[in-house]
């Protein structure tokens, strides 16, 4: 078996080829299973890695799934909009259909923007204030606002805090996160946002075979931010700037913009790496 793949990163910052978060693509992963799609996952261990298939349905362009090192995502930001730029090689707009439906991407510039997969739906967490604080470290003074689950493709807990010092001073609980934080995928998580000037500081925090992992860049999450803001706050009409990445060495720069039906449109800078093959009998 011989299979090429392609190595970039999303949403990386200016002419720094090793920020933004890194990604592995298979363009052409026909005839190969979901155990060995996985396995690859675990071979590469990023944060995700993708493989593109024929169209299944019309109106759109390939079938993308997407893998963590443990497990399937029905949908993630920096993957598709990765993803994307592969797929179109050098079109203007791609149509990825992902588990969580169809994701439209358009592309100018070496720049990308993905349409969220759906409208945001918020559910209020059963964990309290403080419990949820506690997974990061803080305590519950530090919330600006009330917490909330956010859906616009997978389902992730918006915390917001008070200040980009709570952001940065976070110290997260694996064991809280799993007990206070799961998502419907079981893996615990947090997400802290902090107005940061005119934009907004942000890190993401996730459980990964029992130990917290810091994510570089998050489009999902900043795409259920956009959901957060528009539903909970009322905030619709906008664009701004989100920081992710330099407590990991991984300066990330993630554009976000939602609309006036509060549909969440996530962009970022993505950076051809490298390519090569696998090969196994």
């Amino acid at each position: 078996m011989r299979i090429p793949f392609r190595i970039l990163n999303v949403f990386s910052v200016g002419a720094d080829p090793f920020s933004g978060n890194p990604l592995c693509v298979f363009p052409d992963a026909r005839g190969l299973s979901t155990a060995t799609m996985q396995a690859l996952a675990r071979q590469t261990n990023l944060s995700e890695t993708t493989f593109v298939f024929p169209k299944e349905t019309v109106g759109s362009d390939a079938r993308v799934r997407i893998f963590t090192p443990s497990y399937e995502m029905p949908f993630a930001g920096h993957p598709t909009l990765g993803t994307a730029h592969v797929v179109a090689d050098g079109r203007a707009s791609v149509v990825l259909e992902t588990n969580a439906g169809h994701v439209a991407v358009s592309l100018a510039g070496g720049r990308a923007e993905l349409r969220a997969a759906c409208l945001p739906t918020v559910t209020k967490p059963v964990a309290t204030r403080e419990q949820i604080a506690a997974m990061v470290g803080l305590d519950a003074a530090a919330l600006d606002g009330d917490p909330a689950w956010v859906d616009t493709g997978v389902d992730q807990l918006v915390v917001p805090v008070v200040s980009p010092a709570h952001v940065t001073g976070a110290l997260p609980n694996a064991d809280a996160l799993l007990r206070y934080g799961k998502n419907k995928l079981g893996e615990g998580m947090a997400y802290l946002v902090a107005r940061d000037g005119d934009g907004y500081l942000v890190r993401f925090f996730f459980t990964q075979q029992g130990s917290v992992v810091e994510d570089p860049a998050t489009g999902s999450a900043c795409a259920n931010l956009g959901g957060y803001l528009a539903e909970v706050r009322g905030e619709r009409g906008f664009v701004t700037t989100l920081r992710q990445g330099s407590a990991v060495s991984r300066p990330s720069e993630l554009g976000l913009r939602v609309d006036h039906e509060g549909r969440s449109f996530v962009a970022g800078r993505v950076t051809a790496l490298g390519e090569g093959t696998l090969a196994w009998e």
